[in-house]
């Protein structure tokens, strides 16, 4: 089983359709003078809809070491977005993209995967180390999910009509999210969400809310930044609200904007964070 995604630039609007897609690389620098201006929007809208956010650097001769900490300190990544190195420029060696992944690894490698993008020419004639990082995301225009390549790959880009069009090898959107922060969770073992907590609701103060605000930030509903709180207050309202606006068979009937979780919801959103 494969999951479905794109990948954007500032060529793309900041309101792309996320209809039936699990996640979204967005471009966020090239070399060391450029950093996407569209690319906060992109991942604020991705975020929003709750899909897994990556990032690519679009690498470019010079020094490797200057454009991976140009990557990791523009990006607008938070624990657990995939980094990759875009590798297009054929001013840029072999050497000189593991050099990249190896930088990037080295400043960002124990909160985030680090991989490689390249086509099947580059994979097949330029590549020499067979070294793609955590990830191999390689871009052939046949089939998806059969790039015409023997190594292991983690993501297919299979077109680029309408646009750039991407396979991921994974069962569903929750195994990427797993992969992608370093869960542990045994797959063998069924997860089962905790029960949900009596009292839990907008505007009220209980020790609950803090595993709800954990959960939705788990997802990319919630801002990393916004501090952890008994309250059920605005910010969680709001992430609820995003919960919603994605998953929409959560709401409560009748409602258009549901700041309110529910017994469903609530077993939803955990699985989707920490579930098999």
């Amino acid at each position: 089983m494969t999951v479905k995604g794109i990948d954007v630039s500032s060529y793309q609007s900041a309101t792309f359709s996320t209809s039936g897609l699990d996640f979204v690389f967005v471009k966020a620098t090239e070399g060391t003078s450029y950093v996407n201006p569209k690319m906060r929007d992109q991942v604020a809208h991705a975020r929003a809809a709750g899909l897994v956010v990556g990032f690519y650097h679009f690498l470019r001769p010079g020094s490797m070491k200057a454009q991976a900490a140009y990557f990791v300190e523009k990006a607008a990544s938070v624990k657990g977005d995939p980094l990759f190195a875009d590798w297009e420029d054929p001013g840029v060696s072999c050497a000189d993209k593991d050099a990249f992944l190896a930088e990037v690894k080295r400043l960002r490698g124990a909160t985030h995967r680090v991989g490689l993008y390249c086509n099947l020419d580059y994979w097949k004639r330029r590549d020499t180390t067979g070294n793609a990082g955590d990830a191999l995301w390689i871009a052939d225009y046949v089939t998806a999910a059969r790039p015409r390549i023997t190594a292991a790959w983690t993501f297919h880009q299979y077109t680029d009509r309408p646009l750039d069009t991407n396979v991921g090898k994974f069962a569903d959107r929750a195994a990427l999210r797993r992969w992608a922060t370093g869960s542990t969770t045994s797959p063998t073992t069924p997860y089962t969400p905790p029960a949900f907590p009596a009292g839990l609701a907008p505007g009220k103060s209980k020790p609950s809310a803090k595993g709800l605000q954990r959960a939705l930030k788990a997802c990319g509903f919630m801002p990393k930044s916004v501090k952890e709180s008994d309250h059920y207050g605005p910010a969680t309202q709001a992430a609820v609200v995003r919960f919603h606006n994605a998953h929409p068979s959560y709401r409560a009937a009748g409602k258009k904007t549901d700041p309110a979780i529910g017994p469903r919801g609530w077993a939803y959103l955990h699985r989707l964070a920490y579930g098999n």
